[in-house]
This record gives structure tokens, C-alpha cells and sequence, in this order.
């Protein structure tokens, strides 16, 4: 019998467990921190520091690829309590693109290191009919004491659960700027020039560092999936069960506006530049990267139960909470294939 096939975004986290996690050839006694359901990143003890790395590939942007691939593999490092040093990018194109196709996406990946103050290490670029769109996957690599070192796994029952900005920031600045004529058109040039903008927020890595200072017990930035992905993520990493209030999740106008037009959910749409933090005391927490800076929201808590996500309607149990199962299709795709745009 032939196997079903499957939807776009990542594995389901039942054929994650079952068809890639159980093969990770000999377990180390030197890696702290060992590939598993909700760790984006790994960790390698290196003397008295840690080396943090992931690896993360841009699938879903046609535009500032190269720009988008540093920024998402750096916050993958930071959300571990690590400061990027540099990354190392695989530049995988159709057959057909020019020379200065390659030189495009360097220039766009060369702005995001400096923005970050990181290197591009090297890596390799193709031409190959192997792809049918460009294809950027990016390395990180940071650097951190071990007492820093921050997983997705320390959510304890009680524990407030943080959101730094609003959720599904990068999906609503990849269907501004891949769907802009689409989006201007029904919503406003203006509105779409605003959302094509949040790209500038994209990046977590600052306010992941100082979550840490302010003391957290787990982190993971929020990308495919959105919100509820990531927290579903932190949720099964950590063995605890996180009730998500739908209505205190911060959410753009021009988000909402562009999920609306594209009908899909802004709490799966993918966010990176949105960071989820646990922690003990969450009012602490909020004031502390508040008075840095930066926003930040409690939008639920941990408890304990059996592993998964109870999301509320309301702010209450009260028959509303309803649990979310895996896997949390990200909503990108669906807009994209409504909207149209370019790469469609």
C-alpha cells in the first residue's frame, strides 16, 4: 500500500518521533542538549562555555530569502540563551538562474550578519533541477557560559508563559511583500507598505538575551506554526500542558486585516520575531523586557497535566478551553495559495 502523501510544512510530531528522532547514531556524553520534539537548536559543551547550533531552511519567502535565513537560524540560537557568532548558508537554485541571482540573495543575507554583527562562515552554492524555487538553508552557530544555556524543556506547572511582540509577525511581512499588489488592492497600499516593513522586527535575538538575564525557565522562538505551534512545541519538550488565552495574544491590525482577507488563523500563521518565554513570576518577567525595550505579554500558563495545548476562547475554562492537537498546519501555505503572489 502506497503512503499518504503529505501536506506542506514540517512533519507531524508522531512521524517526527517515529521516522527521524529514533536514528541520531550514538548518543554523546559532551552534548548537552540532544535533538528532540521542541529544540530547534543543539548544544555542545566546548571547555567552560557551550557551543549552540541549528540549522533552518527558508521555504516559504520568495523575496530577502538570504535576509530571512540568517535572521531565523540566529533566533533559534538566542531563544537558547547564545549569542550568534556566525552562519554558514546552502544557496540552492533552479536551473536558469543567473549569476546575479546568487549575488541577490548574499547581498540580502550580507545585510542580516551585520544587522546581528555576525559572520557569514562559508557554506556552498548550487544550481540544480533538483529545486523548482530558491532553496536557502542557514547554519548558526553562538557561544554561551553553560549556566545560561536555556532548552524549551525547564517549563514547570505554574509557570506564566510570556509572547514578546504579536503573533504571526513574519507571515504577515512575507504575504505584504510576496502578495503586495494582491494585498494593496483590497486592503491599502498603505496597510500592505506597514506589513511588508515587519521584517524589521523579525529578529528575537536581543530580547531572547535578555529574557535570560531576567531569569526564564524555558524559551523557543515562535516559527512554523505561529503561536500555538511554538507552544505546543514548548509544551511537549517540557511535559506540561499550556493553556493559551486566544484573546490576550497580541495580534497586528495588519496582521489581523491580512489573515482576514486570506481567511486563515493568525495564531498558526509562522512568527518569527515573536519569542515565547516561561517563567515563574511572568509579571517580572513582562516588566523587566518592558523596561528594555522591548513588548511583551503574558498570554497563558503551565500546568500540570498530560503534555499538549488547551486554548481558550474567552479567558476561562468554563467548557471554552479547547485542546489543540498536532500537527499545527502553519497557515502560510493556505494564504499564499488564496492570495497568490509571487513563487505562486
Amino acid at each position: 500500500m502506497s503512503e499518504r502523501a503529505l501536506p506542506s510544512g514540517k512533519l507531524a510530531p508522531a512521524a517526527l518521533e517515529a521516522r527521524v528522532l529514533r536514528h541520531l547514531g550514538r548518543r554523546r556524553g559532551d552534548v548537552l542538549l540532544h535533538a528532540a520534539l521542541g529544540e530547534d537548536a543543539a548544544a555542545v559543551s566546548v571547555g567552560d562555555l557551550v557551543c549552540v547550533l541549528s540549522s533552518d531552511p527558508i521555504t516559504g519567502a520568495a523575496r530577502e530569502a538570504g535576509w530571512y535565513a540568517v535572521h531565523v537560524a540566529c533566533n533559534d540560537v538566542a531563544a537558547c540563551g547564545a549569542a550568534p557568532v556566525g552562519v554558514l548558508l546552502t544557496l540552492l537554485f533552479p536551473p536558469g538562474a543567473g549569476e546575479s541571482a546568487f549575488e541577490a540573495a548574499m547581498i540580502d543575507a550580507d545585510r542580516a550578519a551585520r544587522e546581528l554583527g555576525v559572520e557569514i562562515l562559508g557554506g556552498h552554492s548550487e544550481s540544480t533541477p533538483a529545486v523548482t524555487q530558491v532553496i536557502i538553508a542557514a547554519s548558526a552557530v553562538g557561544i554561551c557560559p553553560r549556566a545560561r544555556l536555556t532548552t524549551s524543556a525547564g517549563a514547570r506547572p505554574g509557570d506564566s508563559l510570556v509572547l514578546t511582540k504579536t503573533a504571526g509577525l513574519e507571515g504577515t511581512a512575507i504575504l505584504a511583500g510576496d502578495c503586495f499588489e494582491r494585498v494593496a488592492a483590497a486592503l491599502g497600499a498603505d496597510l500592505a507598505a506597514r506589513a511588508r516593513a515587519f521584517t524589521g522586527a523579525l529578529s528575537v535575538v536581543a530580547e531572547a538575551l535578555a529574557a535570560v538575564e531576567l531569569g526564564v525557565t524555558a524559551m523557543h522562538d515562535a516559527t512554523e506554526g505561529g503561536v500555538l505551534g511554538a507552544a505546543y512545541e514548548l509544551a511537549a519538550s517540557s511535559g506540561v500542558r499550556l493553556v493559551v488565552d486566544a484573546a490576550a495574544v497580541p495580534v497586528a491590525p495588519e496582521t489581523l486585516a491580512i489573515c482576514r482577507l486570506a481567511g486563515v488563523e493568525p495564531l498558526r500563521l509562522i512568527a518569527s520575531g515573536s519569542l515565547l518565554a516561561t517563567a515563574g513570576d511572568g509579571a517580572a518577567l513582562v516588566a523587566g523586557l518592558r523596561a528594555r525595550g522591548f513588548s511583551a505579554t503574558v498570554i497563558g500558563r503551565a500546568e500540570a497535566g498530560p503534555p499538549g495545548l488547551t486554548l481558550l476562547r474567552d479567558g476561562t475554562s468554563g467548557g471554552n478551553g479547547a485542546d489543540v492537537p498536532a500537527p499545527i498546519v502553519d497557515e502560510l501555505w493556505r494564504a499564499r495559495a488564496r492570495l497568490g503572489g509571487a513563487g505562486d
